[in-house]
């Protein structure tokens, strides 16, 4: 494998393989799964439950190390097996959104508040970023929610605040793990043309895990899973732009 690093690779994921257990309860999870996405390039991950979406998924995304296999993010290597090359926390904080199935919402913060921390944390003003959370959950269709708290909120309301939240800090790479699942379909269709909208103007890598073959004609590459293993659909079948 050569070691070369990609610079206009947002992600280059290669290889990657996640045991559990051993002996007679090994179980493989993902195998020699590659996976390159370029700075602004929306990728979609379909497979059914237990294909290894996930896994993949929370790989990249540095939370659970893979077995074997290599993870560069923005030409920088940070993950060979079980073995880190950065501050993990930090660097997933500065480089990475993540939007998961459950919105995972601060119960004691407001939305805007929740979307506000992610930039604080960052060392962005208070005022520049709750400016910008206002400004993104005006277009997702929230902005009259900005000051009621996670429990007063619908499910589909609350992954809205989680996706704008996600996308606050401009990342190099948007993770995102079934974030249509709780949304109608026109919400759904607009999270995903607003990923496609964040990937295309940042030069932002997007993944996104998905059961919703309703909006892929969005994504510009489209990957499968199954069994833990990963290809990458035939050109061909591709959806075209």
């Amino acid at each position: 494998m050569t070691t070369d690093l990609i610079k206009d690779n947002a992600i280059e994921a290669d290889e990657l393989t996640k045991i559990y257990g051993s002996d007679n309860t090994k179980v493989v999870a993902m195998r020699d799964a590659t996976m390159h996405v370029k700075q602004g390039e929306v990728v979609a991950l379909l497979g059914p439950s237990g294909s290894g979406k996930s896994t993949f998924l929370t790989a990249v995304g540095l939370i659970t190390p893979p077995t074997s296999g290599r993870i560069t993010i923005k030409g920088k290597l940070v993950q060979d097996g079980e073995t880190s090359y950065a501050n993990l926390r930090s660097f997933r904080r500065k480089n990475i959104g993540f939007i998961f199935q459950k919105s995972n919402l601060i119960p004691f913060l407001s939305a805007v508040e929740n979307i506000q921390i992610a930039m604080e944390l960052n060392g962005e003003s208070k005022r520049a970023a709750r400016s910008r959370a206002i400004e993104l959950m005006d277009y997702l269709g929230v902005a009259d929610r900005a000051d009621n708290l996670p429990s007063m909120l619908s499910g589909g309301q609350q992954q809205r605040i989680a996706v704008a939240r996600a996308i606050a800090n401009r990342p190099s790479v948007i993770l995102a793990d079934e974030p249509t699942a709780a949304l109608d379909g026109h919400r759904g269709r607009q999270v995903m043309e607003l990923f496609a909208k964040v990937a295309h103007e940042q030069g932002t890598g997007v993944i996104v895990v998905t059961h919703d073959h309703r909006a892929l004609d969005v994504f510009d590459t489209i990957y499968e899973m199954e069994d833990g293993l990963m290809r990458k659909r035939p050109l061909e079948t591709q959806k075209k732009h």
